[in-house]
């Protein structure tokens, strides 16, 4: 006979999803630099998870005027452009049981120049487009290699205003 009170229970051995969503933000056309927010340990971007009853696109915007100050008026969207990951994460808040994370990041231009106000990190950079890029190996650099890609096929002026 099994004994039940050893088993975990099912729900603590599925993997639940998270998702988050953000923008790559970036000057220039061409491009010339791109936005990364500093953690404590690594270079990321303006993002963060669902809200429900939110879209992706709603998110990503929400996310980077809370991080950065940069508004939908501030950018110009590129319709065409969306870059997904998904891979594990463990973290504190889900008492480190392995969760499916997908990240959808989406591109836009700076339109002018605009104060970076920081609520959630110790600091940004802007960073020179010279790819390839090795900044960070599981979610930034497949972003910038699928940009570089993107940027060598699209056809100029592929952009609407967030607005």
């Amino acid at each position: 006979m099994i004994d039940l009170s050893v088993v975990p229970a099912v729900s603590q051995c599925v993997m639940s999803d998270i998702k988050s969503c953000g923008v790559l933000i970036v000057k220039g056309s061409p491009v010339q630099s791109f936005l990364l927010m500093k953690h404590a340990d690594r270079w990321d971007l303006p993002k963060g998870h669902v809200d429900s009853g939110e879209t992706e696109l709603q998110c990503a915007l929400r996310e980077l005027e809370e991080e950065t100050g940069i508004r939908p008026a501030d950018i110009r969207l590129d319709e065409h452009f969306r870059f997904t990951t998904q891979y594990t994460v463990r973290s504190k808040r889900h008492q480190y049981q392995p969760r499916q994370k997908t990240t959808v990041i989406f591109l836009a231009e700076l339109l002018r120049d605009v104060a970076i106000h920081l609520t959630e990190h110790p600091g940004y950079q802007w960073f020179d487009w010279s790819p390839p890029h090795h900044i960070q190996p599981e979610t930034i650099d497949p972003l910038l290699a699928q940009l570089a890609e993107y940027l060598d096929r699209r056809p100029p002026q592929q952009v609407e205003s967030a607005s």
